[in-house]
């Protein structure tokens, strides 16, 4: 890929758009499969509970969450409005059923009252904010009040290494992940790093190290 091909590759992970962005959420949800159930299991949901998910592509994992819990009811929130559209096409069964709700927002201000879920979590979007802290006090003030959050990101080690990182992206480590959340209310609970195995842009399969942090309010 030449750099302007590279630009609207990392362009359009950060806000699927289009044909393209559909080609490349249909990518992501394939390659942050492992990522996205290990988060989902990190934040122990139980019966009942509210969850809320920052950044949730095209949400076809959503499955996984009600296999974990049935009772549980999801709410998803995007700035792509193509995923937004996605999202709710892909889960109609459990919008239907009223357990699976989606909405948009400006990637600054959370269009939900304070205190209002149990459990929480966001997966390889934190290198997109351009206000980190603004969005973590947002998270934490829609948060109940002990619920839980994780952080899911691959590591740096692994992010620099791709071309495309250098157009958009944050990238961070378990420290410089840390650091920022200092800057909040947070408390750190648990911190994991592991490795997986994904598909490689040329075939096989590559390592991925990344990071899950779980915070309570």
């Amino acid at each position: 890929m030449d750099n302007e091909e590279l630009k609207t590759l990392a362009a359009q992970l950060g806000f699927p758009s289009g044909s393209k962005g559909i080609q490349i959420s249909d990518m992501m949800h394939e390659s942050n499969a492992n990522m996205i159930r290990k988060t989902i299991e990190s934040i122990e949901v139980a019966p009942n509970e509210e969850v809320f998910e920052l950044g949730h592509g095209n949400a076809g994992h959503l499955h996984y969450l009600f296999e974990i819990e049935k009772s549980a009811l999801y709410y998803g929130l995007e700035i792509s409005e193509l995923m937004h559209s996605e999202a709710k096409h892909i889960n109609k069964s459990f919008v239907d059923q009223k357990q699976a709700y989606f909405f948009m927002y400006d990637g600054s201000e959370m269009p939900f009252g304070d205190e209002y879920f149990d459990k929480g979590y966001t997966v390889n979007t934190l290198y997109f904010w351009a206000e980190p802290v603004k969005v973590l006090m947002e998270i934490y003030r829609v948060m109940k009040p002990g619920g839980l959050f994780s952080i899911a990101f691959a590591e740096e080690s692994f992010m620099e290494k791709l071309p495309f990182t250098k157009y958009g992206f944050t990238l961070y480590d378990v420290k410089k992940a840390e650091e920022l959340i200092h800057k909040t209310p947070f408390k750190i609970v648990d911190t994991k790093t592991q490795v997986e195995k994904i598909p490689g842009k040329i075939g096989g399969l590559v390592e991925r190290e990344f990071t899950i942090i779980t915070l309570v309010k």
